[in-house]
């Protein structure tokens, strides 16, 4: 057999990596191309959902609400990723050809019933918004508004349903570039009296705009116009937090040298047990493995399985692919690469395990698979049976819940168990620079600010202080309805999240052993992971404070959700603070003399 050398085959398995990223993304930009028309070519305006503007979980399609429906359902083909955002998209009555330009043109007459009029006030009062699709790019809109009028001397509320639907359509000449929506406020119907019957009829009109841009990339968003403001807000944080890093790190470098010195000195003059104190004292128990060695190699098994998750998701933004018309590719990507990087979950979690000396194979394999994905499909399933009972457009079909896992059965877990195999056989030995003793150092009574649960929420603190701002504009991205480009500044703050994290759970690990506390394997874990923890508690102000939402589907899904992001945050950047304290701990105790 032929064995490559080791740069060969690290190599080979980068370009094998960057190829599948580049087909993934052209796969993925395919899917969310713009199409070239002539004047008068037909362009459908798919009816897609309604629901809560404060909700953005809790969607129902259009035609749950009693407007004028084609007689023959006609739907959308939908790829993967619109399935999983959601969408439901159906024909509508609408007809909108390219470049033709109409005003007031009859959609349709009929009558309202009072459960009708009841259905469309009960909208109206839940602020709803409707999302029609226009050659993939969506168009948002009211159903109606309501004001309180004095009527003989006392308030009511008055209800009013828009009739006339204005579409300002912007292109390029062959393309369709950008699409708005506006009601005409004349064309105004009181929707009031729900007791009798009352007539309606919906109107709509078209108008065309000629643009210079290109392409619809070239559209400048409104989130842009404060570009200048949040680049001095990101500025201002990373540089506190440099500052700050910057300090600890003089700090650190400047007692280890000390402590170099002074053991060096106590060697020359042999009088180790009397001078000698610290770190060093531990070195017999400081490579002592940990309790609970299946579930430790879980973690961090899947640790770098979401760590690399994060990165592709990232390493597509960056090359443009998600974009508001390429609906639902951030899932697909996200989805595929958490498949394929299963194999990365089993090899880690293996060669730890192989590593730690570890004999229950099976348990420690079933685990690493289950650990993160068990709790995320139990989540997936309640939030997807409360979706059900709302009779929300956000319930998976049964068919893409069995694509889905497929995907999980028939290509994650068995690279997960390939890569477990692969962890245990090719693993490196664990090379500790000093031997254990066989009985554990009895560790020092130590004060209430040293112990571990103050030391862990004091961890979480300066990286969580480092995406704090940037945090807001991603929630207000996925639980609003905000549109969110700016990948580059959430690479960068990324970046700036993963090294203040390994830092402060080294330094926090060097003050743990300076104080003979040897037990760091698991502290370091829980230290890195905790930003985990303050992000749940931004959540929770986020959810109380800043946003609107409301009722038990939302709450569930916001919650849900972010519970397992968080979950999954401990894990990735647990495994972050432990590597990060490792690579340390080997680091001093190689350059010292152990016995």
């Amino acid at each position: 057999p032929v064995c490559w050398p080791r740069s060969s085959r690290s190599a080979r398995a980068m370009k094998s990596a960057l190829l599948a990223a580049c087909v993934l993304a052209a796969a993925l930009l395919v899917c969310g191309s713009s199409t070239e028309y002539k004047r008068g070519d037909p362009v459908p305006l798919f009816a897609n959902k309604v629901g809560p503007f404060a909700n953005p979980s809790e969607q129902y399609e259009y035609y749950t609400l009693p407007f004028c429906a084609p007689r023959e359902e006609e739907r959308k083909s939908q790829h993967l990723g619109e399935v999983l955002a959601g969408d439901r998209m159906m024909k509508t009555l609408y007809q909108l050809p390219f470049l033709i330009e109409f005003t007031g043109r009859k959609l349709c007459s009929y009558t309202l019933d009072p459960p009708d009029i009841e259905a469309f006030q009960n909208a109206i009062d839940g602020d709803f918004y409707f999302e029609f699709i226009y050659d993939d790019l969506p168009v948002w809109g009211f159903i109606g508004e309501k004001e309180t009028e004095i009527v003989h001397g006392s308030e009511q509320t008055v209800y009013y349903l828009f009739t006339h639907y204005i579409f300002s359509i912007t292109h390029n000449g062959n393309q369709i570039i950008e699409v708005n929506w506006e009601h005409d406020p004349e064309s105004r119907l009181d929707i009031t009296d729900a007791t009798a019957e009352l007539p309606v009829t919906f109107r709509y009109s078209s108008k065309w705009v000629k643009t210079h841009l290109p392409s619809r990339d070239h559209v400048v968003k409104d989130t842009q116009q404060h570009l200048e403001i949040r680049w001095f807000s990101i500025f201002n944080s990373i540089v506190t937090v440099l500052l700050l890093t910057g300090f600890l790190a003089t700090i650190l470098m400047r007692v280890l040298k000390n402590d170099f010195l002074r053991y060096a000195k106590g060697e020359e003059e042999q009088a180790v047990e009397t001078d000698e104190s610290g770190w060093k004292l531990v070195h017999g128990d400081v490579f002592r493995y940990p309790a609970n060695r299946e579930l430790f190699s879980a973690i961090l098994g899947n640790g770098v399985q979401l760590l690399c998750l994060v990165i592709g998701v990232l390493f597509l933004a960056c090359l443009g692919v998600y974009s508001h018309y390429n609906r639902g590719a951030l899932f697909v990507a996200a989805l595929l690469i958490f498949a394929f990087t299963s194999g990365i979950n089993g090899y880690v979690s293996g060669s730890m395990y192989t590593k730690m000396e570890g004999t229950n194979w099976v348990w420690s394999l079933l685990l690493s698979y289950f650990l993160f994905l068990g709790p995320f499909f139990v989540m997936a399933t309640f939030l997807n049976f409360v979706a059900v009972a709302y009779n929300s457009s956000t319930a998976l079909p049964f068919g893409t819940v069995v694509i889905i896992l497929l995907i999980l059965t028939l290509v994650s877990f068995p690279l997960c168990v390939i890569g477990g195999i692969s962890g245990r056989n090719f693993s490196a030995p664990f090379a500790a620079p000093c031997r254990t003793t066989k009985m554990p150092r009895e560790i020092p009574q130590l004060p209430w600010h040293r112990q571990g649960p103050v030391q862990v929420l004091m961890a979480g603190f300066l990286p969580f202080s480092a995406i704090y701002i940037e945090l807001y504009y991603v929630f207000a991205s996925v639980w609003g309805h905000k549109l969110y480009s700016l990948y580059g500044i959430l690479t960068l703050v990324f970046v700036i999240l993963i090294v203040v994290t390994s830092f402060i759970t080294i330094s926090l690990t060097y003050f743990q052993l300076a104080i003979e506390d040897h037990h760091w394997w698991w502290r370091s874990l829980f230290s890195g992971g905790s930003t985990g923890l303050f992000i749940f508690c931004y959540c929770i102000y986020y959810f109380n404070f800043k946003a609107k939402m409301n009722g038990f589907m939302q709450t569930s899904f916001f919650f849900g959700y972010m519970g397992i992001v968080c979950f999954g945050a401990w894990i990735m950047l647990g495994t972050v603070g432990f590597y990060s304290s490792l690579t340390f701990v080997k680091y001093i105790y190689r350059s010292i003399k152990c016995d």
